[in-house]
């Protein structure tokens, strides 16, 4: 079984990478991206404090990945992946809050499988691609839909503070295979799809986007949505799942009265 790895807060409120086993969590030394090994005590997952698995130097979205979602958008399958960036400061962990700004009157879940980067990747061939995977994880691609009809493009509307979940642990693997991805709102089942339904599979996204940016170690490639996209509101909970990846649950709240991100 694949390793899952992610980070806590430890007892001097810093950064710890651990990996889960069973319902509790092995500290551990060294460096994801490298060697590590385990140190200390085992620590109940249910005393942890969950972080974001890492903080990447970017993040990469695909847009219109998915061809069912492309349908339900009335947009045109794209011929080459649509890319775009969400700043890592949109990143969240697992349980944090969705915070929504008070300028937005919609903002949507997208639910979507995240590729982490492992190592240094410029020009990478798409055979070679899958070689430069850590793994993968849960991400939810949080967007303020009008800011986006509006403005035309993708930074505001995707960038705000809190928009970009992920989580809660990277599972170590090379392996790209087809994945069921859903998301739920406070229990309904709004989003259904699989990765098979991806117009650019996971290689030649690595590949596409090596050749327009050098990814570093521990950037995030986002791969698109299935179809199902909706608006989440202040007091629901959002939940991702990918199959075989994990679940990702978030709360949404008002970042003008209930939410602060100090």
């Amino acid at each position: 079984m694949s390793e899952r790895l992610g980070r806590i807060l430890d007892g001097q409120g810093l950064p710890r990478l651990v990996r889960l086993e069973g319902d509790r969590l092995q500290p551990l030394g060294g460096n994801i991206f490298g060697e590590y090994w385990a140190v200390g005590e085992m620590i109940a997952l249910s005393e942890a404090r969950i972080l974001a698995p890492l903080l990447p130097s970017k993040v990469i979205g695909i847009g219109s990945n998915y061809k069912k979602h492309i349908a339900e958008m009335g947009r045109t399958r794209p011929t080459v992946p649509k890319i775009f960036l969400k700043p890592n400061t949109a990143v969240i962990g697992n349980m944090d809050a969705i915070c929504i700004p008070p300028e937005t009157e919609r903002v949507d879940h997208e639910a979507e499988l995240a590729v982490v980067i492992g190592k240094f990747t410029q020009r990478v061939k798409k055979e070679d691609a899958l070689q430069h995977i850590l793994g993968f994880t849960c991400v939810n691609d949080v967007t303020a839909r009008d800011f986006q009809r509006v403005d035309g493009t993708f930074s505001r509307g995707k960038g705000f503070d809190s928009f970009c979940p992920i989580g809660p642990w990277i599972v170590k693997t090379q392996q790209d295979e087809a994945r069921q991805v859903r998301c739920w709102v406070d229990g309904e089942l709004r989003q259904d799809g699989n990765t098979s339904d991806m117009l650019f599979g996971v290689a030649e996204l690595i590949s596409f986007v090596s050749h327009v940016m050098t990814l570093l170690p521990g950037d995030i490639i986002a791969t698109g949505t299935p179809s199902g996209v909706g608006p989440i509101v202040d007091g629901q909970t959002v939940s991702v799942e990918v199959e075989g990846i994990g679940r990702l649950d978030n709360p949404v709240v008002n970042r003008e009265d209930r939410c602060s991100l100090a």
